[in-house]
């Protein structure tokens, strides 16, 4: 017999770095983990969407701007002022032991639906009536492939399932994609293959200053603006989107910071570019994003034409028992960061 539905006031979803700062905060509200509230992961292990990075990722600030509240994540004593994902991925781990958070892990939630005054929520580790639900479960398990006519033989992978330049020792290489992996896994790749970088625009490089931090602050300032009515800054576009961590800046010191504009089309053996001359590769590494992942939510029937659920900060307009938390500026500035993602759980919690 399938056991009852249990109460509790708030789940909330995900247990990756947006979901262990709202149990923080939680917490720190004097709600009682495990009494009041649960985080239900689909991972069996912790570290949010970090534990599935590949190994040389490096976060875009140092240590003391890519902490959580309450415990800064410590020093980084590498080679570089950047963290290795391996490290956020301790720091993570540590974090939700720290603050005795309780995180069922390998509880998929299935859906979230409305029953009554409250909210039903179905998982892999039981079901829950509850008063308030923070959905937190990003975008890493929804790769985006864009699509193009045509096929192609080789081997096609995106930055989920990279690992590691050395598989591609020798190889032709074509990365697709304008953004921070993108530039990162090239920088790796054209060190031990032939690379070719595809881009739907010019590459946008920030100053050698410039990190996370920056772009954080100016995100919250253009946030702040447009809340007060005022003119749009354009918040980090006028300053580039490619942060220049040591790998970058090495790479573009060896000239291969180089990109085309995209191709025509798929063809067996490589792509065709627009003029019609075509170009062979072995490998095609589509570096083109991630969309929200919000398929638990679709009962609701919240999700607008663009795919993401309007929102007034967190808060779900059409359905005030749910909040969104991590999955980009439309729930909060910089809310995909480490840092952003501590800022915007305080005014979430606030807000239940």
């Amino acid at each position: 017999m399938t056991p009852p539905p249990r109460e509790i006031r708030v789940v909330v979803i995900g247990g990756g770095q947006a979901g262990l700062a709202t149990g923080f905060y939680l917490r720190r509200s004097g709600l009682v983990p495990g009494e009041d509230f649960v985080i239900l992961d689909a991972a069996e292990q912790p570290g949010g969407a970090w534990a599935s990075m590949w190994p040389t990722l490096r976060t875009f600030s140092p240590t003391q701007y890519s902490s959580l509240p309450g415990w800064m994540m410590p020093p980084w004593t590498g080679d570089s002022g950047y963290p290795l994902a391996a490290h956020v991925v301790d720091y993570l781990t540590q974090y939700e032991k720290r603050y005795e958070l309780d995180v069922r892990r390998s509880a998929a939630v299935d859906s979230v639906s409305r029953e009554g005054e409250r909210l039903a929520v179905r998982s892999a580790a039981g079901d829950w009536l509850v008063e308030r639900v923070v959905s937190a479960t990003g975008t890493w398990s929804r790769p985006f492939v864009p699509t193009y006519p045509g096929s192609f033989a080789g081997l096609q992978l995106h930055t989920a399932s990279y690992r590691d330049a050395s598989a591609f020792a020798g190889q032709r290489v074509l990365i697709v994609g304008g953004g921070n992996s993108a530039a990162q896994i090239l920088a790796e790749v054209s060190a031990v293959a032939d690379t070719t970088w595809v881009t739907l625009r010019p590459p946008q490089f920030l100053p050698d200053d410039v990190d996370g931090r920056a772009l954080f602050e100016i995100a919250t300032s253009r946030h702040r603006a447009r809340q007060l009515g005022e003119p749009d800054t354009g918040g980090v576009s006028g300053l580039g989107d490619i942060v220049m961590v040591e790998s970058v800046r090495k790479a573009r010191d060896r000239g291969v910071l180089q990109a085309r504009e995209s191709f025509a089309r798929l063809v067996e053996h490589g792509v065709r570019w627009r003029d019609g001359t075509e170009s062979p590769y072995d490998v095609i590494i589509w570096c083109t994003g991630f969309r929200p992942a919000l398929g638990h939510l679709a009962p609701l029937g919240l999700r607008g034409a663009d795919g993401t659920i309007p929102t007034d900060g967190t808060h779900a307009i059409k359905e005030p028992r749910l909040h969104l938390i991590g999955y980009g500026d439309w729930t909060g500035p910089a809310s995909a960061t480490l840092i952003g993602a501590g800022r915007t759980a305080r005014d979430l919690v606030a807000d239940l």
